[in-house]
């Protein structure tokens, strides 16, 4: 059996206001109103239709009054009277309801207490200085530039003024994942809270990637470790990638103490604002079944490309031998300008 589709989520909240302010009855109340004046009308002055006397009613209730004719005797008068106050009481209270509706979602944005319908999203767990930068590295990249970022953390409002960009306040818990649309979600970057200490901070960690695993086991799940020695438990949460921090530091710093200047290369191949940039691409058509090194001299002869590795579903051999065949559905990571 089809499954019925859920109303969209405003039209939950308009129908949830309508009934919470009573507005259906006024409604209701209106529409009698209308009805039983539009008859007492029809009985003083019966040169009109009923129903012209109906329509007059309902126009003048709603104080919209286009005077295409109006009531002669004094009784129709003093109805149409009663109309127009009524009319103006329950515009008042209908104009301040609905705007009250919508300042009502505005705010739940702005403050992280809605829900988002997105598809394809980034979801980014946690807010400090690194998830700064890596929202500024998506906006500056052109296939991210325009991509939704549902920010998961807990902070009391919108860090960046960014229409695709929108909050969930609280921690990574089922509840506000559902309200993130984890199941429709492309990726998700889990960093670590700067406020615990690092033990508790993996565990934290690990623990979110097991819940977003769980929830969406087909988003790609990019996580952040302080200790080498957690990796493991994040590998058996079935995390995509796995970065740790200290770890890429150390080797970075003790690069550079060695082969000077190995750093810059480093910033500028990982920053998408400037310089060269490492990207994930299709094989060509043409390259397919080709050795790893008619691939090389192609690529950056028709490209202007470095291909540094080829993916293969979730492994990647980095500087594969020249014999090595490269098949159609692989993936090649490659710098390029």
């Amino acid at each position: 059996m089809e499954r019925r589709r859920s109303p969209p989520l405003w039209v939950e909240r308009l129908v949830r206001i309508l009934r919470r302010e009573n507005l259906h009855r006024i409604f209701i109340f209106l529409f009698v109103l209308s009805l039983l004046s539009a008859v007492a009308l029809w009985q003083l002055e019966p040169q009109t239709a009923f129903a012209d006397w109906l329509w007059w009613s309902v126009v003048t209730v709603t104080t919209v009054g286009y005077g295409d004719f109006t009531p002669v005797t004094i009784a129709g008068r003093l109805i149409g009277t009663v109309l127009m106050f009524f009319g103006i009481g329950v515009l008042s209270m209908f104009t301040a309801t609905i705007a009250g509706f919508f300042v009502e979602i505005q705010l739940k944005r702005e403050r992280g207490m809605d829900q988002v319908q997105l598809r394809d999203h980034f979801i980014l767990c946690e807010w400090n200085q690194r998830a700064e930068a890596v929202y500024s590295e998506l906006r500056s990249d052109p296939r991210t530039v325009e991509s939704p970022i549902v920010v998961l953390a807990g902070i009391d409002a919108k860090p960046v003024d960014d229409d695709k960009l929108f909050l969930i306040h609280g921690e990574v818990t089922e509840e506000n994942l559902e309200r993130a649309n984890i199941e429709d979600a492309a990726t998700v970057i889990i960093l670590g809270n700067d406020e615990l200490e690092p033990g508790a901070r993996d565990a934290r960690v690990v623990l979110s990637t097991l819940t977003v695993e769980g929830m969406n086991p087909d988003a790609y799940t990019v996580v952040e470790l302080v200790r080498e020695e957690n990796r493991r438990h994040c590998q058996r949460a079935h995390a995509d990638e796995i970065i740790v921090g200290n770890e890429f530091s150390s080797r970075l710093i003790a690069s550079a103490a060695v082969d000077h200047g190995i750093s810059k290369v480093f910033s500028e191949l990982l920053s998408v604002t400037y310089g060269n940039d490492f990207k994930q691409v299709p094989v060509p058509s043409a390259l397919s079944g080709q050795g790893f090194l008619e691939v090389l001299i192609e690529m950056k002869r028709t490209d202007g490309s470095i291909v540094l590795a080829v993916q293969r579903g979730m492994e990647v051999t980095t500087n594969p031998p020249p014999e090595y065949r490269v098949e159609a559905t692989d993936r090649l990571i490659v710098v390029t300008g």
